[in-house]
C-alpha cells in the first residue's frame, strides 16, 4: 500500500483520538451509564414515588368513596401488593365504581411492570453487568492472529489453533456470541467497531488478520484496520466473488470465497470427469479394471480381515483401500479389517472383479447427477458439473431458473421423479444441517448403491452425517480451514480428497519377491497389480512367481502410499 495513502488513513484516527481525549469525562460517564443502566436507575427512582402516590390516592378513595377509612400504612401495603401483583390481604372488595376503576388501573399497571418493564429494563441491565466482564479493547497483539467475527468458516481452524497453542484473538460484535466464545475458553473482545474504532487500538502489531464478517462489514473492517496502522497480511473471506477485487483494492492481502471452493470440492467428489477415480490407469489398457463396492452389514466381507478373505489368492483382486467416514485408508497387510459401511476400492481383471462384486454392492458411476439445494453452493456445484459435461437434475423448494423439480428431497415421490436410483451421484447442498441429516437417511435408504455427497454447514455435524449414511461430507469450515491454515500456519490442515494413482516402475529392490506375498510390500499400502515381462502384462501370479530385474511393475495406491513404496524399494519411474 503506498506510503502516502497510509499517512492519509492515519489522520482521521488522530482526529478521532483528540476528540475522544478532549471529551474523556463525558465518555467515562457514558460508559458507566448506558441506556439500559439509565432505565434501571429511573425505574428504581420512580418506583417508591409511584407506590407513595398510589397509597395516598387509595387512602383518599377509601375514606371519601367507600366510607371505610384506611391508615397510610395500610394504604402502602395495598399499593405494594397491587403493583407487585402478589395479591391482597384484608382489602379485596370495593363498591364505588370510581374506586373499582382505580383498582383495575393499578392492577394493569402492575402487570405492565412485571411483564414489560422487567424484560425491557431489568434484564438488559444485568446483561450489561455481564458484558462489563468481556474485553472491550484488543490486548497486546504481538505474535497473535486477529479474527474479525466468529462463524462456521473458521470454527475448525480455531480448534486447530487452540490444540497447537497458536495465539489468537476474536473480535466479536454480537454479545451473545462473545459470551459463548468466552465460555469455550477463547480470547474474545466484544465491541462495535463502527461505534468505537478504539477497540482496534493494538491491531498494528498483530501477526495476521482474518476478516470473517459479511462482505460489507469486511470492507469497513479492512479500511479501519489499515487506518489503525496495521501493515501485515490481511485475509478476507467473501460470500460473493464480485467483492474480491474491490476488497483487494481497499487493503486486503488476499480474498477467498470458501462457499465456492466448497462447491468445487462437492462437484469434484460427485463427478469422475472432474476427478477421475484413478490417474494413470490407461497404462494397463483393458487388462485391469478398478471398481468400488459398498460393504453392507450382511456382506460376507464385513468385519473380516484380508488374511481371512485372501482376495488376491482366491480371486486375483487387490484391495487398494477403503473409504469410511470420508477418509481413505490404504490396506496394509493381512490384519486389515474390511469395515461394514465402507466403500472398497479394488483392482483386478474384470472377470475377477465381478466375482467380488457379488459379495458386496457395486457403486453406480453412470447416469445424471442429482443435486438438492440450489443456493450459492448448489449453484457453484451445478456450474462446475455442467462445465465438465455432466447432466444435472436440480431439486429445490423454490422455483427458480435452473431448478428442474420443485419440492422437498425428503419426499420419496420426489426421489422417484428425479430418477435417483439411476443417478451416478447425489449431492445434498442444503443450508441446514438438521435437514441434511434427514435427507441423507432418506436418500441412503432409497438408493444405497448411489454415492452420496453432503454439504455440511458446521464442521461439528460432519460425524452425524456420516452416521446417517453420507459417503462424503464436506463443510465450509474444512475448506476455509484448509485455505487459512496454509496461509497462517504454512500447512495443509484438512485433506479434502485422496487420489488413487497407477505408476509404472523399475523393479528396484523388489527383485526376487512375489508381488502379492510380501509383508514388506503390504506395509507400504501400495499394491503391485501387474508385472510387464518381455512385452506381456501379467495380472495373476503363481505361488513360485518372482520379480526379475528386467520386469516393469505397475503399482497402485494413494499418493502417500506410492511415495512410501518408492522409498522402501528404491524404485524409479520407467519413463
Amino acid at each position: 500500500m503506498p506510503g502516502g495513502m497510509r499517512a492519509g488513513w492515519r489522520l482521521p484516527m488522530r482526529l478521532q483520538y483528540e476528540e475522544n481525549h478532549n471529551n474523556k469525562p463525558f465518555d467515562d460517564m457514558h460508559l458507566h451509564l448506558k441506556r439500559s443502566s439509565k432505565r434501571f436507575l429511573i425505574i428504581l427512582a420512580l418506583l417508591p414515588v409511584i407506590v407513595l402516590m398510589l397509597a395516598l390516592l387509595y387512602m383518599l378513595g377509601m375514606e371519601h368513596l367507600e366510607g371505610h377509612p384506611r391508615t397510610y400504612l395500610q394504604s402502602l401495603l395495598w399499593a405494594s401488593e397491587t403493583i407487585t401483583t402478589t395479591g391482597y390481604g384484608a382489602d379485596s372488595s370495593w363498591h364505588h365504581p370510581a374506586m373499582a376503576l382505580y383498582v383495575m388501573v393499578v392492577q394493569f399497571a402492575g402487570q405492565f411492570l412485571i411483564f414489560l418493564a422487567f424484560p425491557m429494563v431489568i434484564l438488559p441491565y444485568f446483561e450489561e453487568q455481564f458484558e462489563v466482564r468481556l474485553q472491550h479493547q484488543l490486548p497486546p497483539m504481538d505474535g497473535k492472529v486477529l479474527f474479525y467475527r466468529y462463524g462456521p468458516a473458521i470454527d475448525s481452524l480455531l480448534v486447530e489453533f487452540k490444540s497447537k497453542g497458536t495465539l489468537f484473538v476474536i473480535l466479536e460484535e454480537d454479545m451473545e456470541v462473545a459470551r459463548n466464545l468466552r465460555d469455550r475458553g477463547y480470547n474474545v473482545v466484544f465491541g462495535q467497531m463502527a461505534d468505537d474504532p478504539a477497540v482496534l487500538t493494538n491491531v498494528a502489531r498483530a501477526q495476521a488478520v482474518v476478516a470473517n464478517g459479511s462482505d460489507h462489514a469486511n470492507a469497513t473492517f479492512t479500511m479501519v484496520v489499515r487506518e489503525a496502522g496495521y501493515s501485515g497480511p490481511l485475509y478476507a473471506l467473501a460470500d460473493d466473488p464480485l467483492y474480491r477485487y474491490p476488497m483487494l483494492q481497499i487493503g486486503a492481502s488476499d480474498v477467498f470465497t470458501p462457499a465456492h471452493v466448497l462447491g468445487a470440492a462437492l462437484a469434484s467428489q460427485a463427478s469422475t470427469r472432474i476427478s477421475p477415480p484413478a490417474e494413470g490407469m490407461h497404462l494397463l489398457g483393458n487388462k485391469i479394471g478398478m471398481a468400488e463396492f459398498r460393504v453392507r452389514a450382511e456382506s460376507p466381507l464385513a468385519g473380516k480381515t484380508l488374511g481371512e478373505l485372501r482376495l488376491r489368492e482366491r480371486h486375483g483382486v487387490s484391495l487398494i483401500g477403503q473409504w469410511l467416514g470420508g477418509a481413505f485408508t490404504t490396506t496394509k497387510g493381512p490384519q486389515t479389517v474390511v469395515e461394514a459401511g465402507a466403500i472398497l476400492v479394488a483392482v483386478g481383471a474384470h472377470a475377477n472383479l465381478e466375482v467380488v462384486e457379488r459379495m458386496a454392492m457395486p457403486i453406480r458411476r453412470v447416469g445424471p447427477i442429482v443435486l438438492a439445494g440450489f443456493g450459492a453452493v448448489g449453484q457453484k456445484v451445478v456450474e462446475m458439473l455442467t462445465d465438465a459435461g455432466e447432466t444435472c437434475i436440480v431439486i429445490d423448494r423454490i422455483a427458480a431458473p435452473g431448478v428442474d423439480l420443485v419440492g422437498s428431497v425428503l419426499e420419496r415421490s420426489m426421489l422417484g421423479r428425479a430418477k435417483l436410483r439411476e443417478a451416478s451421484a447425489v449431492v445434498l447442498a442444503l443450508s441446514d444441517d438438521s435437514e441434511s441429516v434427514f435427507a441423507t437417511a432418506v436418500v441412503r435408504d432409497y438408493a444405497p448403491e448411489v454415492p452420496l455427497i453432503v454439504r455440511v454447514q458446521r464442521t461439528r455435524n460432519t460425524a452425524r452425517l456420516y452416521r446417517a449414511g453420507a459417503d462424503f461430507a464436506i463443510s465450509v469450515g474444512q475448506v476455509a480451514g484448509q485455505i487459512l491454515a496454509f496461509q497462517l500456519l504454512g500447512e495443509q490442515m484438512v485433506q479434502v480428497e485422496n487420489r488413487i494413482k497407477f505408476i509404472r516402475q523399475h523393479a528396484g529392490s523388489v527383485v526376487g519377491k512375489h508381488p502379492w506375498r510380501s509383508e514388506d510390500l503390504d506395509r507400504t499400502g501400495a499394491k503391485i497389480v501387474a508385472v510387464e515381462r518381455e512385452g506381456d502384462i501379467l495380472v495373476e501370479f503363481a505361488a513360485d512367481f518372482a520379480v526379475q530385474a528386467n520386469d516393469a511393475l505397475f503399482v497402485c495406491g494413494s499418493f502417500n502410499s506410492l511415495e512410501r513404496f518408492q522409498k522402501a524399494f528404491k524404485t524409479t519411474n520407467t519413463g
